[in-house]
């Protein structure tokens, strides 16, 4: 095939297509919002509520608590744990930069261990390793939706709080457990292309334990005492979740199982069709159909020169995440180097992302799939 300028292509293949999902509820949105503009409920309210609930049953969790987006949900939930200054919080480099700014925010410090090749998903035996007299926490990531092997790492942690990353991973499940279920605390981004996404920011933490989502509630409303008028028990912050992103949220919640199959059969359409090619595809788990696909990501030589072909062609390819948290320039305090964590490093440069999201069609990934076979032929 001969590469095509932007141009000339007639039918692109988008990385996400929100417009599909949001069709389907539309009407009922726009219902929700007229109810809501005529109440002025527009922060604490009946939908909030309502959704907590209702989030809290899909996560097999006792509690829900609604915040305004995925980085506050992981800042409150370390906060409300007395996670601060002076103290350690292990996570992975290869995440979004939100994982570490969460921990940094409430005064501790990130230390970072490697990544599994196979998992993408912290490594439970660098865990070990890096667990100290000042760690506080571990964040594991469930990253493009795979969960990360939480029974492993919760052994390792032992009385560690563990608080689950699982903005990529809502409906994920090990067995019958779902993402979010396993820590102390699960914490979820809605950002409109997650796979629980609302219209604008959004984020909720789950957890079992009633004090502990008392004080994130406080804390998501300036520290207020919840039983009182006017009277703030410790420092908070503004970090609700709007009522109306939450009655979106609770029309999208009823589709999500079925958007996540979606999902998993264009995962498995990929691999049927890139079958063969020199591209590394995503390690099956071992619990087969469990994770989400957030992101349907594979693995190729000269990456950047595939992405740029695949671009041309039309193909809405992306990359996720091109620099580790470790070499970021705004996190080089953090005192590590290149070489440090070499899995996380050759996922960095290796890593492609593909179009996956619910409504693309058969023909839309056979498509990528064409753009993929011509950018790793070997030229001759």
């Amino acid at each position: 095939m001969t590469a095509l300028p932007p141009s000339r292509v007639e039918h692109p293949v988008p990385l996400v297509d929100l417009s599909r999902l949001d069709e389907d509820i539309l009407a009922a949105a726009e219902s929700r919002f007229s109810r809501l503009a005529r109440s002025g409920a527009f922060t604490f309210g009946e939908e909030l509520e309502a959704f907590e609930t209702e989030f809290a049953d899909y996560c097999g969790s006792g509690d829900c608590v609604g915040v305004s987006d995925g980085t506050n949900a992981l800042r409150i939930a370390l906060e409300a744990l007395g996670v601060g200054a002076n103290d350690e919080v292990i996570t992975v480099p290869s995440t979004f930069i939100a994982t570490v700014e969460a921990i940094a925010s409430v005064g501790a410090r990130p230390v970072l261990v490697d990544v599994d090749p196979e998992t993408r998903c912290m490594d439970p035996g660098r865990l070990a390793e890096a667990i100290g007299p000042r760690t506080a926490a571990v964040v594991p990531v469930h990253l493009y939706g795979r969960p990360a092997p939480m029974d492993e790492i919760l052994e390792v942690c032992g009385d560690i709080p563990a608080v689950e990353d699982a903005a990529q991973a809502h409906g994920a499940a090990i067995g019958e457990s779902r993402a979010g279920s396993f820590g102390v605390a699960g914490c979820f981004s809605f950002y409109p292309t997650k796979n629980l996404g609302a219209m604008g920011d959004g984020g909720a933490v789950v957890c079992d334990d009633p004090a502990l989502a008392a004080t994130m509630r406080s804390l998501r409303h300036h520290g207020a005492d919840l039983s009182a008028a006017n009277r703030h028990v410790r420092p908070g912050s503004t970090a609700r979740l709007d009522n109306l992103q939450a009655a979106i949220l609770r029309l999208k919640l009823r589709r999500l199982d079925s958007w996540n199959d979606d999902r998993r059969a264009a995962a498995e359409r990929y691999r049927s069709l890139l079958r063969g090619l020199p591209v590394v595809l995503p390690r099956r788990d071992p619990l087969e159909g469990r994770e989400v696909f957030h992101l349907f990501v594979i693995e190729v030589d000269e990456r950047d020169r595939v992405l740029a072909e695949l671009r041309q062609r039309g193909v809405g390819a992306a990359v996720h995440y091109p620099t580790p948290v470790h070499l970021q320039p705004g996190w080089r305090w953090l005192d590590y180097h290149g070489g440090d964590f070499p899995a996380a490093e050759a996922l960095a440069r290796r890593t492609l992302s593909l179009p996956i999201f619910p409504g693309i069609t058969p023909e839309e990934t056979e498509r990528v799939a064409d753009a993929i076979a011509s950018a790793v032929t070997v030229r001759g």
